[in-house]
């Protein structure tokens, strides 16, 4: 019995109820004529609980118009019908899709956000053709590998559901262009991400991040990413180098400093409010040439660095709920539309002019440099193209606010007395040298050893590293990159405070034997040397090691017991001249090529 003769007793009404038989709900025919014509079919909103199979079978059933001896027009002819390329079913109460999915191939759009789905079927993988695919406000645990398969995805939107990982693969979504994972539970982001090469757009607000992976400094394209109420402590330094980005969303999370930027030339929106910044310094200001706006509101600040006048393309500036007690006249010369102040002990301001508003407030702080003129730490004089505030002979504003001794960018092969005579009795916590000509460690650092932690002797001229830097005692964080050094000294193994070490850019050819005596080392980066070994028995040993670049090394072999360093988050290992593992294993990020050296684990 054919097709025809099959549906011919039928009721000529059937197509038009709203209830089957069966209780589930049908689709009206006039509906499905349009969308065999236009190729869209939308049915959002219709109380469905499961898809009718004619939705499915739109273009592989005989239309059932056909089937009731009905006349065609020319233009109505069933036989030329279109494809179903959009199909929209939001809003329903869809708890599973079929794998009847299959029968709709050309589907580019696929719209099925706010049902009750908990799992996609594995037949996903048939519609490789969908451009877009937003299946939010589900809830989906997981999401199938045969997803991977959709090579032509530009958009795919996960937000709103219980996500707690991504299936291996995610990286081969190589036209994604908008990816959003907000309001899930991922507790990592996969490394692999970075192969993700046309990404523009990254939502991971609102998970449970801890850290994001240095790799992601490799997505070239990526313009707005929004890392929005996480549990992030801390920001790869790599990521400085994500030239395209124009908006950085990082409120919400438990940063204790601003990160810098000295790549993101193009950025113009970094948000970084409701987290525990204390410092805002020279460093982290310098770079932000396009900044349109700058949310600071509800952090630690206690002051407002004088640079902030190099931020000449500045609009809106939010310093609500922090402890700054002044402000820099030159804040005046800003062409702000917008700065808010709320909620911070000003005692220079009265209360009065803060209340009228933004321009009364740079109006009375452009008097203030008229008036006081360069003789008070709240007012200093107007900044030029000339003169940059950081020029000054050496910063007693920032070390007494910032605790931060900074002779930086002088291209002086010596740090005169005078520097180190500026501290007298104040703390200091961070010394920033970098960018000069030093050929050696300054040897009156050692006056700092019982209270500086963060040391930045990068772009220099350094040969070797002195005892006197040996002897900081509380140093965290140190910063060697861009020198000539080729190895370190043994008495570096005293620094048992040492979290990060910066040697990128320097000449070793082994990775210093001194590191792995230094146990609470966190974070080694050593990239563009010239490094032809590690030792990952010994590297096993440093069980706090999270991150190790290797990139751009000397490399022939990879030891398959590196695998054993599971501490290890981060393993960069690009631009290296081994053959194994192979560039596609590397993409797929750090677990992947620590599971695979594993298994290369003689027995």
């Amino acid at each position: 019995m054919s097709r025809l003769q099959g549906v011919a007793g039928r009721d000529p009404r059937a197509g038009f109820r709203a209830e089957r038989a069966d209780g589930s709900t049908s689709v009206p025919q006039g509906l499905l004529k349009a969308a065999r014509k236009s190729g869209q079919l939308n049915l959002s909103g219709r109380n469905l609980s499961e898809v009718p199979q004619c939705v499915w079978r739109i273009n592989v059933d005989v239309p059932e118009e056909a089937n009731q001896n009905l006349s065609f027009s020319a233009a109505e002819r069933w036989w030329e019908q279109t494809d179903l390329t959009k199909l929209i079913i939001s809003n329903n109460k869809l708890q599973a899709l079929s794998d009847d999915l299959r029968l709709l191939p050309a589907l580019t759009v696929l719209d099925i956000h706010d049902n009750q789905l908990t799992s996609l079927p594995s037949a996903i993988r048939e519609l490789e053709n969908l451009q877009k695919f937003n299946v939010s406000h589900n809830k989906l645990k997981m999401l199938p590998e045969e997803i991977t398969n959709l090579k032509n995805l530009k958009g795919l939107y996960l937000q709103h559901n219980e996500l707690m990982c991504l299936p291996e693969g995610f990286e081969q979504l190589s036209s994604l262009e908008d990816l959003d994972l907000s309001n899930n539970r991922l507790a990592a982001v996969p490394g692999s991400f970075s192969s993700l090469p046309n990404l523009k757009r990254l939502s991971l607000s609102s998970n449970q991040l801890k850290s994001l992976p240095a790799e992601m400094s490799r997505m070239k394209k990526l313009k707005h990413l929004d890392c929005n109420s996480n549990l992030l402590e801390t920001i790869p330094p790599e990521l400085a180098g994500m030239e395209s980005l124009e908006l950085l969303y990082l409120r919400r999370n438990k940063l204790r400093f601003l990160p810098e930027f000295p790549s993101c030339r193009l950025l113009k929106e970094l948000h970084v409010g409701e987290n525990q910044i204390e410092m805002l310094g020279a460093e982290h200001l310098k770079h932000l040439n396009s900044i349109l706006v700058l949310d600071l509101r509800d952090n630690k600040l206690k002051s407002v660095p004088d640079e902030i006048t190099l931020l000449q393309s500045l609009e809106r500036l939010d310093l609500s709920n922090n402890d700054i007690s002044s402000l820099p006249c030159s804040l005046g010369n800003l062409h702000l539309k917008f700065l808010a102040l709320e909620g911070n002990p000003l005692r220079t301001i009265r209360r009065e002019i803060i209340n009228k508003g933004t321009q009364e407030v740079l109006k009375y702080l452009r008097s203030k440099i008229k008036e006081d003129g360069p003789g008070r730490s709240d007012c200093v004089p107007e900044t030029t193209a000339m003169t940059l505030p950081s020029e000054s002979r050496v910063n007693s504003h920032a070390i007494a606010t910032l605790k931060l001794l900074d002779y930086s960018d002088k291209q002086t092969p010596l740090i005169p007395d005078e520097v180190f005579d500026a501290v007298k009795t104040n703390i200091v916590t961070s010394v920033n040298f970098s960018k000069n000509q030093l050929q050696e460690v300054p040897k009156r650092i050692v006056e700092l050893k019982d209270m500086v932690s963060d040391v930045n002797l990068s772009f220099n001229k350094l040969s070797c590293v002195s005892l006197e830097l040996c002897m900081l005692q509380k140093l965290t964080f140190l910063d060697l990159r861009n020198n000539f050094l080729n190895s370190l000294p043994e008495e570096m193994k005293s620094l048992i405070k040492l979290q990060t070490i910066n040697l990128s850019f320097n000449r070793f050819k082994v990775l210093p034997e001194v590191l792995y005596d230094i146990p609470t080392l966190e974070t080694v980066l050593i990239s563009n040397n010239q490094v032809g070994s590690v030792n990952p028995q010994k590297m096993k040993m440093m069980d706090r090691l999270t991150t190790l670049d290797l990139q751009n090394n000397d490399l022939l072999q990879v030891p398959p017991e590196l695998g054993n360093c599971v501490s290890l988050r981060t393993l960069l290992l690009d631009g290296n001249p081994f053959r194994i593992p192979r560039a596609a294993i590397l993409m797929r990020g750090t677990a992947a090529v620590l599971e695979y050296l594993r298994d290369r684990i003689p027995s």
